[in-house]
C-alpha cells in the first residue's frame, strides 16, 4: 500500500512575499471593513426584522476559541424551523462569524433557524482544521438544532467562497462512508442535509495554478488564489487513493463513484467576471452525472462575492432565487 505523500508549495521570494501580503491586506480589510460599516447601519440591527441572536455556543472543545456558533433565531416563527448551518468564506484564513452577519439575518429575517459558526483558520491550523470542525459543528447541529426550534430533518449547509467548499466537502461526508473520523462522524448521524448551497466555490484548493493555464491572469489575482492553497494545505497529508477529497470535493465528484446515500439538491450562484465559475460550472456537470439536482444561476458581470451587496439588483434576485429554491425543494414540516 502506498505511503502518505505530503503536499508542498513552492517557496516564495523575496518580492512575491511582499506582493501577496500587501494585496492581502487590502483585500481581507476591504471586507472585514465593508462588514463592519454596514452593521452601523440601523436597518442592520436583527431587532429591526424580528430576529433574535444568542452568540457563542460552544459546539466542540470549549478551550478552542474557534468552536463557537451564533444562533439567529426568528421571534415570529413558529418551530420546527428549516436549518442553516452556515459556513463563512475567508479563503480559510480570514473573516469570521462576526464579518458573516448579513448572510446569517438573510436567512433568519425569512423564517431559518441559522447556525453562524467560525472554525479554526489557516495558516496557524492548517488542513483538516476547518473541515473538521465543520463536520464537528455539523454533528452538534443534528444533536442540538430540536432544542434551538430548528428542525434537523430540514438541516441546510450554506457558505461562499471557501466556506462553499466547506459546505460541499460536508455533502461528500454526509452521503459517502469515508475513512477520515471526523467525517465518519457526519455519516454515522444519519442526516443527509436537506439541502446545498455553495456560492461561487474554491473546490479544488490544490491546484490554484490551474486558472493561469487557461487564462491570462493579473498578478493579483493569481496571489488571491495561490495563498489559499499556500496557507491551507501546505504540509498536508495526501492520500495515495483519495488524494485531498476534503479540500477538492469537486475532485471526488468528478470521480464518479455511486454515492453511498443520495445525494440532496443544490443551488449554485455565481458571478461571470468571477475566475472561480469554472469550478462551479464544473460541479454542475458532476453532479449531473451523478443523478443529483442542480440548479445554477450565473449572474452578467458580477464578481466574487456579488451577493454581499444587497442593494445591487443581481444580489436580490440570487437571494430571491436561493429562497425560491428551497421552497420547492425542502421537506414539509415534520
Amino acid at each position: 500500500m502506498a505511503e502518505p505523500v505530503r503536499y508542498e508549495r513552492p517557496s516564495l521570494g523575496l518580492v512575491q512575499k511582499v506582493r501577496r501580503s500587501v494585496g492581502a491586506f487590502f483585500t481581507d480589510g476591504f471586507f472585514e471593513g465593508g462588514s463592519n460599516l454596514g452593521k452601523l447601519l440601523p436597518i442592520s440591527n436583527p431587532r429591526y426584522h424580528d430576529v433574535e441572536v444568542e452568540t457563542n455556543l460552544v459546539y466542540g472543545d470549549p478551550s478552542v476559541a474557534e468552536h463557537r456558533l451564533d444562533v439567529h433565531r426568528p421571534k415570529k416563527h413558529r418551530g420546527p424551523l428549516p436549518t442553516v448551518l452556515y459556513l463563512h468564506g475567508g479563503g480559510f484564513r480570514v473573516l469570521s462569524k462576526e464579518t458573516h452577519w448579513l448572510f446569517a439575518l438573510l436567512f433568519s429575517r425569512r423564517g431559518y433557524l441559522v447556525l453562524n459558526i467560525d472554525y479554526r483558520l489557516a495558516p496557524k491550523h492548517p488542513y483538516p482544521a476547518a473541515i473538521e470542525d465543520t463536520c464537528m459543528a455539523y454533528c452538534w447541529a443534528v444533536k442540538e438544532a430540536a432544542r434551538l426550534g430548528g428542525d434537523p430533518s430540514r438541516l441546510i449547509v450554506a457558505g461562499e467562497s471557501a466556506g462553499a467548499n466547506l459546505a460541499t466537502a460536508l455533502v461528500l461526508a454526509a452521503t459517502y462512508k469515508r475513512p477520515e473520523p471526523f467525517a465518519r462522524a457526519v455519516f454515522d448521524t444519519g442526516v443527509v442535509p436537506a439541502a446545498a448551497l455553495p456560492a461561487y466555490g474554491f473546490l479544488q484548493i490544490s491546484d490554484p495554478e490551474r486558472y493561469s493555464r487557461r487564462y491570462r491572469l493579473s498578478g493579483f489575482t493569481q496571489d488571491r488564489l495561490a495563498e489559499v492553497a499556500d496557507a491551507y494545505l501546505h504540509g498536508a497529508q495526501i492520500d495515495p487513493d483519495r488524494g485531498l477529497d476534503l479540500a477538492d470535493p469537486l475532485v471526488a465528484f468528478e470521480r464518479g463513484e455511486p454515492p453511498d446515500r443520495p445525494l440532496p439538491p443544490f443551488c449554485v450562484h455565481c458571478g461571470t467576471r468571477d475566475i472561480l465559475i469554472d469550478d462551479s460550472r464544473r460541479l454542475e456537470a458532476a453532479l449531473g452525472k451523478l443523478g443529483a439536482k442542480c440548479e445554477t444561476g450565473w449572474f452578467d458581470s458580477e464578481i466574487h462575492g456579488f451577493n454581499a451587496f444587497v442593494m445591487r439588483p443581481n444580489a436580490r434576485r440570487s437571494w430571491r432565487e436561493t429562497f425560491d429554491f428551497l421552497d420547492r425543494h425542502l421537506p414539509a414540516k415534520k
